[in-house]
Parts: structure tokens; sequence; C-alpha cells
């Protein structure tokens, strides 16, 4: 794996494709060693294992939040619900703050919890590894959450809506 990658892919191309993978949309909130709370939209969210209860998420390197994301103790995975377009687009963009406003609850480790959601997951930050121009985070799910709403799809680079299939 520390071998040079012999093969150049166009960028865009790779990711216009890589968008053809429908996603569910989540924010991920914690607080930094000062106490203010941190949040940031993703849409790399999956579940590891069962027994134990892992999930996994990645974050950019140039994140501005990495650093507080790589050292708490606790993270909450916050799985948006189709009505909020606008939180994504929020924690997804350089506001100063963020939480302004929002009606929040506390979870394990002091982490926020956006209300709203469809579920919630509370994680022990357990693991992180080095994934390209990411960082692979692994989390230990000590409680959970859900509400039955259809959730936030990202397709093609667009918000989408589920149609159920009978």
């Amino acid at each position: 794996m520390n071998q040079p990658y012999p093969i150049q892919l166009d960028p865009r191309s790779l990711r216009d494709a890589l968008g053809e993978f429908a996603t569910g949309v989540a924010v991920v909130t914690a607080r930094g060693a000062d106490g203010a709370p941190v949040g940031v939209t993703i849409n790399s969210f999956a579940s590891v294992s069962l027994e134990p209860p892992l999930v996994l998420w990645s974050l950019g390197l140039s994140s501005p939040s990495r650093a507080v994301f790589e050292a708490c103790s606790h993270y909450a995975v916050n799985i948006l619900a189709a009505d909020q377009v606008e939180l994504s687009q929020r924690f997804s963009q350089p506001i100063e703050d963020r939480f302004a406003g929002l009606a929040l609850k506390v979870g394990a480790g002091d982490t926020p919890l956006l209300d709203g959601c469809s579920a919630w997951f509370e994680c022990r930050n357990e693991i992180r590894y080095p994934g390209g121009d990411h960082v692979i985070l692994v989390g230990y799910v000590e409680n959970f959450r859900r509400e039955t709403k259809p959730p936030l799809v990202f397709h093609g680079g667009r918000y989408r809506e589920l149609a159920w299939l009978e």
C-alpha cells in the first residue's frame, strides 16, 4: 500500500462516477477542547459491525474541524431527515456559528444532538486510519435512537427523495 499509484484518473470524472452511488446525509457533531460545538456534513457513513457495534465515516484532511474530531472522546452522527436540506447546507459551508438558533440535546461525551433527524448514533471515538486525502474514523456506538422519518438522500450531486417500491 506504500507504493505509488501508477494510474492517473480524471478527478472530476471519478467524482461524477462515484456520485452514482446514492448515499444518506449526516451531520457529525462533537465538542472541542474549549467546549465549543463543532459539526460537519458528511455522506461517507457506513455500518462496520454489529458485534461490537461500530460505524465509520471519513473527513477531508483539509477540514478545519479535523483536529477536533481526531482528538475528541465522543462524537454523534446525526442522520438527516428529508426535510433537513437546510441543516446539510449549513454544516457544509464556512459559517461562523453553525449551531446558532438550533434546538440541541446532549448525547454521550456531551456531544450535541440535532433535533428532527431520522436517527442518531452516539459514538466513542475509537480508531482513526489514513485514507488518502481523508481520515477514516471508526466509532463505537454507545447509544442510538431512530425516528420513523424518510432520510435525506444525495445522488448525482443533488438532494433526492426516496420512491418506495412495492
